[in-house]
């Protein structure tokens, strides 16, 4: 089957800001658009919005004044869900209650024609539980588009238990006709955006909790030190903490309490204080007009050493550094590594300097050791973090920053929590992802691709898998499930399987 021609009528029901946006989708490529709210009156004004949008479209040299004119002759509201007779496909954009898409669901099978396709927006809820009242669930399918929808490139197209393979082929079809990118996964919670970024917040809201930094800090590590477009207390700040923490207990709920997903008390906290970001003036940041955003903790500058040794080989994810010290002009002698150890490098001050690898950098097993933290690309990367030893030497950690310092990266800080922050946090949306695609969520490509396309990700967690290597981030969160009580740092069968796939391709 192919996709709904431009002939044919779409209609979206909800007029907020998504239900907009995705008509506005629809209309740009072509088709009549018929839009319904169950709230008198906000269809036609939801109709003149969008005609205020094909306005700006013009204006921007995106669309020419008489396509506008053509699309708003094909734009109409409807005052009733008997007017959706026509339509050969209707999104649903409702409130995120599964009470209220079933029945809306079920009255529309009333009204529509038998082959009429029927799709929900929904980010969090199950597809099969808003299709289980229907006499023809096959016909309805999950259409999960990103805010703003006419901007953002990804749909996730879901099927649930019972949905047709026809009728997803067609969903996914249109979507890609209307100039989208869609994925196909199956119906588990969380869909693949949802369900595998959770770590991205839920590690950061973790090591705030554990006093590893302040927000602010934790911030500029994610963001200019591995390339994430936004950290996770700006972006929440942006969602909405509210909205957030909503879908985080949802997918926690709907996988039965899995620890994995477990909520954090900081940001309940937080919604409960009505701190829900940009929309309500402050959340983790202060909004409100001539506040100051408060700077992230940085490191004075302190002099480069001269000279390092370089005991044994760096481990593949942080590999490059070597190259990068010496092309900072500062010698490296080299060493055999001590035992089976991994390599590190010796300061002056006889301090060594090392990878997170899961444990703490005061430890009594692997030895007191300076900690620095992933990038997934030293050379691009920005800041580093740094962890110490209790108790620390001022002149080791010093030495420790200015060769960073000399790399041309910012460095903080942080207090000693096992994983640091961007290695637990990209360790555990590696181990998601790989859990993922191993249960056949989605193809190892559609993950990527939602990944980058969805959430702005630097690259794919599959990708990382391969780069960073799995058993370097299995060794990791096996440390640090070591170091945590309950499950929640227990790496997957799956990771653990492809890491030693990769062990033996090599």
């Amino acid at each position: 089957m192919t996709a709904i021609g431009t002939g044919s009528t779409v209609a979206v029901v909800g007029t907020g800001t998504m239900g907009q946006g995705i008509a506005q989708v629809a209309l740009v490529a072509g088709h009549r658009v018929r839009l319904y709210d169950a709230a008198s009156g906000r269809a036609g004004r939801a109709a003149e919005a969008i005609g205020q949008r094909l306005d700006r479209l013009v204006e921007k040299g995106r669309i020419t004044s008489q396509e506008r004119d053509a699309a708003r002759g094909r734009l109409s509201p409807a005052a009733s869900l008997a007017e959706l007779a026509d339509a050969s496909l209707v999104i649903e954009a409702i409130l995120e209650q599964i009470t209220a898409k079933q029945e809306l669901f079920v009255a529309l099978e009333e009204v529509v024609a038998a082959d009429c396709l029927l799709a929900t927006n929904t980010s969090s809820l199950s597809v099969t539980a808003v299709a289980g009242p229907l006499r023809h669930p096959g016909r309805l399918v999950g259409l999960h588009f990103f805010n703003p929808a006419p901007l953002l490139p990804l749909v996730e197209v879901i099927s649930g238990f019972a949905t047709d393979e026809t009728a997803a082929t067609t969903a996914y079809e249109t979507a890609a006709a209307w100039g989208k990118t869609p994925v196909r996964c199956t119906d588990t919670p969380g869909f693949i955006v949802n369900r595998i970024a959770r770590p991205f917040y839920a590690e950061a809201l973790r090591a705030y909790e554990e006093q590893a930094a302040d927000p602010a800090t934790l911030d500029a590590l994610l963001r200019d030190g591995s390339g994430f477009k936004m950290g996770p207390f700006e972006l929440t700040d942006l969602i909405g903490q509210d909205v957030n923490e909503a879908v985080t207990h949802s997918v926690w709920q709907s996988f039965f309490q899995d620890p994995k997903f477990t909520p954090s008390l900081a940001q309940r906290r937080l919604v409960e204080a009505g701190l829900h970001g940009r929309k309500s003036g402050r959340g983790w940041f202060d909004h409100r007009e001539g506040a100051k955003r408060p700077e992230p903790q940085t490191v004075p500058p302190r002099p480069a050493p001269e000279a390092v040794a370089l005991h044994g080989e760096l481990p593949r994810p942080a590999a490059v550094l070597a190259e990068l010290i010496e092309e900072a002009g500062i010698k490296i002698t080299r060493e055999p590594a001590p035992g089976e150890s991994a390599g590190f490098l010796r300061l002056p001050g006889g301090a060594r300097l090392a990878l997170t690898d899961g444990t703490p950098a005061t430890s009594a097993r692997q030895g007191d050791c300076i900690r620095f933290d992933l990038s997934l690309d030293y050379r691009a990367a920005t800041r580093i973090a740094l962890a110490a030893p209790q108790p620390a030497s001022e002149a080791d950690l010093a030495e420790a920053a200015g060769l960073f310092q000399a790399l041309g990266k910012q460095v903080s800080v942080i207090q000693d929590v096992p994983g640091m922050l961007v290695a637990r946090t990209v360790a555990m949306i590696v181990d998601f992802a790989v859990d993922a695609a191993a249960r056949r969520v989605a193809t190892p490509g559609d993950i990527d691709t939602a990944m980058r396309l969805g959430v702005n990700y630097p690259g794919g967690p599959l990708e990382w898998a391969e780069r960073l290597g799995a058993r370097w981030v299995w060794d990791l969160l096996d440390a640090m499930h070591r170091h945590h009580a309950g499950a929640r740092y227990a790496p997957s069968w799956a990771l653990g399987c492809r890491a030693d796939l990769q062990e033996r391709v090599v």
